[in-house]
């Protein structure tokens, strides 16, 4: 009986103690708070190098989780900034890109990943894999995730990658990790998602296009915001 005893005051000590400890490191600093003020619409540009924008596209865009309930007042929605854009090389090759940004990267609030967003619309979804794109000479290759999502007659290959904080995640385990590692320094860290997808490619033909349309993406982003895209490397 004592023993038993002993046992159920231990585990009410556990208990106890997880309790506290989880309030002690509640993340309560947001990382947006202290970076300077993003205007997406003009931080991703309308045209570089060969690409130049065709108004009429309209990518997939992010869907807001079912049932989602602002968690909190620093975020009115799911995304605070999207732009959503079609570019040609002008040679016949369309290139969509979705960029969306989130002050708020959390176990509550946290981005949709594409597989979702594209399921959400009815799309089947498969093929998922990762990937390294070399970007610029020295910087860390960009950790990227690559799928394909069909649609009766719409073949669309798909490569995305999301920044939580200062870095680049690749995967659900990898988000979780890192969230944790800001939430143990008491901060909430802001996200982004990039997603670049092509039609009427075959797949490879689709990724090495991505490729380089990334590749000029980044290339054109003033240097100053282009730890936006890629986090700190």
């Amino acid at each position: 009986m004592a023993a038993k005893r002993v046992q159920l005051i231990a585990a009410a000590v556990v208990i106890l103690t997880a309790a506290v400890l989880a309030k002690v490191l509640e993340p309560r600093e947001l990382m947006a708070r202290s970076a300077a003020s993003l205007n997406l619409e003009q931080v991703v540009p309308r045209q570089f190098g060969k690409w130049r924008l065709v108004p009429e596209i309209s990518p997939v865009a992010p869907a807001d989780p079912e049932g989602y309930v602002q968690p909190d007042p620093y975020s009115a929605r799911f995304y605070s900034q999207e732009v959503a854009r079609g570019y040609t090389d002008g040679q016949g090759n369309i290139v969509m890109l979705m960029v969306a940004y989130g002050p708020v990267q959390n176990y509550r609030l946290k981005a949709h990943r594409p597989e979702m967003c594209y399921t959400a619309a009815g799309f089947r979804v498969s093929g998922t894999t990762g990937a390294r794109l070399a970007y610029r000479d020295g910087a860390a290759p960009l950790k990227m995730t690559r799928l394909t999502a069909e649609r009766e007659s719409r073949f669309e290959p798909i490569s995305y990658w999301m920044r939580v904080g200062n870095d680049v995640s690749n995967g659900v385990i990898d988000r979780q990790l890192i969230r944790l590692k800001y939430g143990l320094r008491g901060l909430i860290p802001d996200g982004a998602l990039i997603r670049v997808s092509t039609v009427g490619l075959p797949q490879d033909a689709s990724f090495k296009l991505q490729d380089q349309f990334i590749r000029d993406l980044l290339a054109a982003v003033p240097q100053n915001e282009l730890t936006f895209f890629t986090g700190k490397t």
